[in-house]
């Protein structure tokens, strides 16, 4: 999907701007007066307080907000924003966006505080008995007049007894008269966690000192002009970006997860400690939203069709990617089936190719193979090697990855070399893997960027034994998991 910007003269500045304008009498016009309050609470960060109590329709607060230079017609996300918190992205029409292009935006782009958007959410689900019980227990802080959910919220925020930082009376009166809404004050310290963490990280990055000499190639002059993009606030061309840069994932469903665990095999030792990999990686992609199939101890047969049936899987076109791990013994560029059957990972991969697989065409792809990519070695005890020993020669590594865009493959250890399995705590990679993804999705970080982090943990593992793990991909864009609504707990499970 891709978004039009409407090129227009320095002359015609005039009409652009009553064009806008006009835009924007209309999504008044669909506004009522409730609608009117709801936006004025949401804009109390940005407006004052006095103008925002004069104000009596939509159109006084957008001018307002112009007068602040946080709408226009060049940059009107904020309202966009608005909108969709208010649940009226049917006006999105007046701004020419979708809902789905809002969202793409809104990691980088928002404006809307966490802490407001807490309190508008949780007045729309304060039905009136619970108004009545919470406005009786402080009734002595708050006027005698009559209130709505947002009001008395409002009253509360006015009085500084709820703010950003302390939301002790709101846990209370949530705990005493309708606990079902302290998922919502739970959600919200959890992001708010998450983005002061991406703060401290970019102040961090700040003041690292530069680098004294740069020569920009093809790719710093890309970086420099999405960063001028950006810079410049053109609601339009972000929208852009975003799209020519991320992959989607605003489908019905993220789509699925596979993992193929063979612990038992004919002859080959037993894999102990992937059930352990196997249940974290579980978690993990439950969490990310992805469903779930685990298939244990897989012969040649059995995996073949499994393989045909995710091929033709009709709900894939319905889901933003696919999945597919596979934890078991293997050698360079091969994994081996619980018959030991050698497979080679390019024949797996070439099942899901646009061509065969047309509902997974522009979307990703991702393979995560645990397995050795080279000879066995002598390990201590509590350590062993998914390893068989390799053919004479090796075919380049990129030929593991079928000539297609939008495939990754991530090998737990680079070519030639074993990867390493504790007997009870699972694998390097497979842990350092679920580790970052549950660290690094809440900060909005990319694929790639985890991948590289569970380099860095696992190189840095072991101490006369060693692993360096490898991925190979075809991706045109960014894949950025969207940030998950619930907290994952994968202590118990030792998956740290």
């Amino acid at each position: 999907m891709s978004f039009q910007v409407q090129s227009r003269s320095s002359s015609s500045d005039d009409n652009g701007i009553g064009n806008f304008r006009r835009r924007l009498l209309n999504i008044d016009s669909n506004l009522g007066d409730q609608a009117v309050e709801k936006l004025k609470f949401l804009c109390r960060d940005f407006v004052s307080h006095k103008k925002l109590e004069r104000s009596r329709s939509a159109l006084d607060i957008f001018d307002h907000l112009m007068t602040e230079d946080l709408l226009s017609e060049k940059d009107p996300f904020l309202l966009a924003e608005l909108l969709c918190i208010m649940q009226h992205s049917s006006l999105l029409k007046y701004l020419n966006c979708t809902k789905e292009q809002v969202k793409r935006l809104l990691p980088t782009q928002k404006k809307v505080s966490l802490f407001r958007k807490l309190l508008y959410e949780l007045s729309e689900d304060i039905d009136s008995e619970d108004l009545k019980d919470m406005i009786f227990l402080v009734r002595e802080s708050l006027p005698k007049v009559q209130m709505t959910s947002l009001s008395f919220l409002e009253h509360l925020e006015k009085q500084a007894q709820i703010d950003a930082d302390n939301l002790t009376l709101l846990e209370n009166l949530c705990k005493t008269v309708a606990s079902n809404l302290m998922r919502k004050i739970e959600k919200y310290k959890c992001e708010k966690e998450a983005e002061q963490s991406k703060l401290r990280a970019s102040e961090v990055a700040v003041s690292a000192p530069a680098p004294t000499c740069c020569v920009p190639g093809a790719e710093g002059a890309r970086g420099l002009q999405e960063e001028n993009l950006l810079s410049g606030s053109d609601f339009q061309q972000s929208l852009i970006l975003t799209e020519e840069t991320m992959y989607r994932m605003d489908r019905k469903h993220r789509g699925f997860c596979v993992i193929i665990n063979n612990r038992s095999f004919n002859s080959l030792s037993e894999r102990k400690g992937t059930n352990k990999d196997a249940e974290c990686l579980k978690l993990v992609f439950q969490w990310l939203g992805f469903i779930i199939d685990i298939y244990d101890n897989v012969t040649k047969s059995h995996l073949e069709k499994v393989l045909q049936k995710y091929k033709r899987h009709p709900d894939h076109a319905d889901g933003d990617c696919f999945v597919f791990c596979v934890l078991t013994h293997g050698r360079f560029g091969a994994v081996y089936s619980s018959d030991e059957a050698l497979i080679p990972i390019r024949e797996i991969m070439s099942h899901f190719t646009a061509q065969q697989c047309p509902s997974l065409a522009n979307k990703p792809k991702l393979f995560f193979i645990q397995a050795c990519q080279g000879e066995e070695i002598q390990s201590s005890v509590s350590i062993q090697a998914d390893a068989i020993n390799p053919e004479p020669t090796d075919p380049p590594l990129e030929d593991s990855v079928p000539v297609e865009a939008d495939f990754l493959l991530g090998l737990a250890t680079v070519p030639g070399y074993v990867s390493f399995r504790h007997k009870t705590k699972g694998s390097w990679y497979i842990q350092a893997l679920c580790k970052y993804l549950k660290d690094y999705v809440p900060k909005h970080e990319d694929i790639l960027s985890i991948l590289t982090a569970v380099n860095d943990n696992v190189s840095r593992q072991g101490e006369t034994k060693k692993q360096m793990p490898q991925p190979v991909f075809t991706l045109r864009k960014k894949v950025i998991f969207p940030v998950p609504q619930k907290e994952l707990l994968l202590e118990s499970f030792h998956c740290s």
